[in-house]
């Protein structure tokens, strides 16, 4: 099975800290995103070139849930920070016993499924992606937000069992790279600004 990559994300604690934090660093404003009832989140959008957007999302204070929610924010601390990559996927069963089960999810005109463990961790720690298959007849926000002049270079996914990762994973990207080290992203983007390094 070969990935897409679909979108990165930004985690934090609180939405317009995060929100500033990225129009910070890449120079531009980010757009209008929305709120995810079902995992009680909200989030601000970018779009990237190549068919990619940039998310940044953080639990909604004013819509508490009585699950776990995703993208193991029930965990976060700490300042903003690249916190996850989402690939699509035409079977987002394919490794569930890695990514968690299917979750079916609406956000406004949007419908999706995206694989999550119960506990809301993230698979492997953030070494293997949340997989994404959006609905029949849907635009996903990569082909409907406005053009924000940025673009995602490379991806780099820092993890101890990276060689496995490289093997297991098929990726239609050139951006995405695996090294092997401590657990974490960093991105690599060009901005109206020039170069910048998250």
């Amino acid at each position: 099975m070969t990935y897409q990559l679909d979108h990165i994300a930004i985690g934090c604690t609180d939405l317009a800290q995060g929100v500033a934090w990225a129009e910070e660093r890449l120079g531009v404003k980010m757009q209008a995103g929305g709120q995810h009832a079902h995992f009680g989140t909200h989030n601000r959008l970018l779009g990237l070139d190549d068919g990619l957007y940039l998310e940044v999302i953080a639990k909604n204070p004013d819509a508490p849930i009585d699950r776990p929610t995703w993208f193991d924010l029930d965990n976060f601390t700490g300042p903003p920070r690249l916190a996850n990559w989402i690939c699509r996927s035409d079977d987002v069963e394919n490794a569930q016993a890695i990514t968690g089960p299917p979750v079916s999810l609406t956000r406004d005109d949007l419908h999706w499924q995206l694989t999550v463990p119960d506990d809301g961790s993230l698979p492997m720690q953030g070494g293997y992606p949340s997989l994404l298959k959006w609905g029949a007849g849907i635009t996903p926000p990569s082909g409907s937000l406005p053009a924000s002049g940025v673009r995602l270079t490379k991806w780099e996914v820092w993890h101890p069992q990276a060689d496995w990762l490289r093997e297991a994973i098929t990726l239609d990207s050139d951006v995405v790279c695996f090294q092997s080290g401590p657990i974490g992203f960093k991105a690599t983007f060009e901005t109206p600004n020039g170069t910048v390094v998250l």
